[in-house]
């Protein structure tokens, strides 16, 4: 896989998700077989380019492999600036958000509500292209509703701006993330355009992962949703496309050791107070994966305020209950 002058270790992909794919997670992906992650979407507006939080979604201190960077915005001009900001910030690929189908984000014509005006979209792919002299990709959806699906479209205009890969998911904007995605529109797109496309909904295992590769003849997927409490996803599929008929499950040895090196990562990167919240979706996702707790200890965790504390009652699940690992 191949995007502009960088050959990736592998077609596999972790999608931009807000207030998921911060460092330790990007991190903590690569570390199972992503070979590439990317940030955060980070907005365009210049009011906000220096705020606290822009800047620590964009924090590469120490990070290693490629750093991508997505932004989100309406007007040429500002997604321009910030494509240019971040390259000076270090990233080394951007890319634009028209996918998102958040009610907040698409109130303001941003994300996947783009893909109703095509003259903007051709205006801001260029303005982005021009304003920066690395790569810069584009993740889009398959239209906005099921009525309107113009993805061949939009990848023309992206393929002829210079857009150096394309990724693509299988889902409208107004179906959100309901229903199943869809891969026609994926490999109808994979047969009109030359440059790479990304495969992304709904690809949650290794055999889906094959299932959908072959079925689009895309270049690569994008795992997102799938990633969450699980990043051996990553190293199940990679497994699946070298030939390994059997997959072994990660030992609760493994899971309790990754989990507590990514909770101190986080206090790490956040600080103790905003570390041990935004653990609390991790932790959650992570038992989820293992087949769940009881309510009444997940409630305490999530009450926790403390580093130690929580990290100490995470792992003492592992002693007290017994999981069906799926």
């Amino acid at each position: 896989m191949q995007i502009g002058p960088y050959k990736l270790e592998n077609n596999l992909i972790l999608a931009p998700m807000a207030g998921i794919t911060d460092r330790p997670f990007r991190e903590l992906c690569k570390q199972f077989g992503a070979g590439l992650t990317v940030s955060e979407m980070v907005a365009s507006n210049p009011a906000l380019q220096n705020h606290k939080r822009t800047l620590l979604k964009t924090d590469y201190t120490g990070e290693t492999g490629l750093r991508s960077v997505q932004i989100l915005g309406t007007n040429p001009q500002e997604m321009a600036s910030a494509a240019l900001f971040n390259q000076q910030r270090g990233a080394q690929i951007i890319d634009i958000n028209m996918g998102c189908p958040a009610k907040k984000v698409c109130s303001v014509a941003a994300g996947s509500a783009l893909l109703k005006d095509e003259l903007l979209v051709n205006k801001i792919l260029d303005a982005v292209v021009n304003a920066v002299d690395i790569p810069v990709t584009l993740k889009i959806r398959t239209g906005w509703d099921k009525e309107s699906k113009n993805a061949v479209s939009i990848a023309k205009l992206a393929e002829q701006a210079g857009i150096t890969a394309l990724t693509i998911h299988g889902r409208t904007r107004k179906c959100k993330f309901t229903g199943e995605a869809e891969y026609n529109t994926i490999k109808q797109v994979k047969q009109n355009i030359n440059i790479p496309v990304i495969a992304n909904g709904d690809i949650t295992n290794a055999k889906k992962a094959k299932q959908v590769l072959e079925y689009t003849k895309a270049d690569a997927i994008m795992i997102g949703r799938a990633a969450q409490g699980n990043p051996w996803v990553f190293k199940e599929i990679i497994n699946q496309f070298n030939g390994i008929k059997i997959i072994e499950k990660q030992s609760l040895n493994e899971v309790q050791s990754v989990i507590d090196c990514h909770l101190e990562s986080l206090y790490s990167f956040y600080g103790n107070i905003n570390g041990v919240r935004i653990a609390r979706k991790h932790i959650g996702w992570y038992f989820d994966c293992l087949g769940g707790i009881p309510t009444a200890s997940r409630k305490e965790i999530f009450q926790i305020q403390s580093p130690s504390q929580q990290r100490e009652k995470v792992n003492s699940v592992f002693t007290d209950f017994e999981f069906g690992q799926t």
